[in-house]
């Protein structure tokens, strides 16, 4: 089904409010359609609800393939999401490597919680060698990007 342009900015933000309203039937009704037209905002949040079990049985397959799909058109909370989907294996077999190259994806874009994601990977040496400045380097950017 393909939607009509003028509908696809009207039906997203209602389907961001709904969600942010906690409102997940009506998020899920605006949003499904976007997300199958390839809206990554759309795919992102679709991913959460499915994710999460937000309004609905959790099915973290189906949250693993929207967020997926948001991230791989590069939207920067999708990569950090599906970070954590790798390293706590959720939807998706657990992969540390897998998850900081989704985290610096996010990280690279600015997100700070993605950039203190990094850090603590370096910090632990999970999924990359550990290296104590280079955990440093990527704090410090997180802190910047969050004051």
């Amino acid at each position: 089904m393909t939607i009509n342009e003028n509908d696809i900015g009207f039906n997203l933000n209602s389907g961001i409010s709904a969600f942010e309203a906690k409102d997940f039937t009506t998020a899920l009704r605006l949003l499904s359609p976007l997300a199958e037209e390839g809206i990554a905002e759309a795919q992102y949040r679709m991913g959460m609800m499915f994710q999460n079990g937000l309004g609905r049985v959790k099915n973290q397959e189906l949250g693993f393939k929207w967020m997926n799909a948001a991230a791989d058109q590069g939207h920067a909370y999708a990569q950090h999401g599906l970070g954590v989907m790798y390293l706590y294996g959720e939807g998706v077999e657990k992969d540390e490597a897998k998850a900081v190259e989704c985290y610096r994806a996010a990280a690279e874009q600015g997100l700070p919680g993605a950039q203190m994601a990094v850090g603590m990977m370096y910090e632990n040496g999970q999924g990359v060698e550990k290296n104590e400045v280079e955990a440093r380097r990527w704090y410090k950017l997180s802190e910047e990007n969050t004051g």
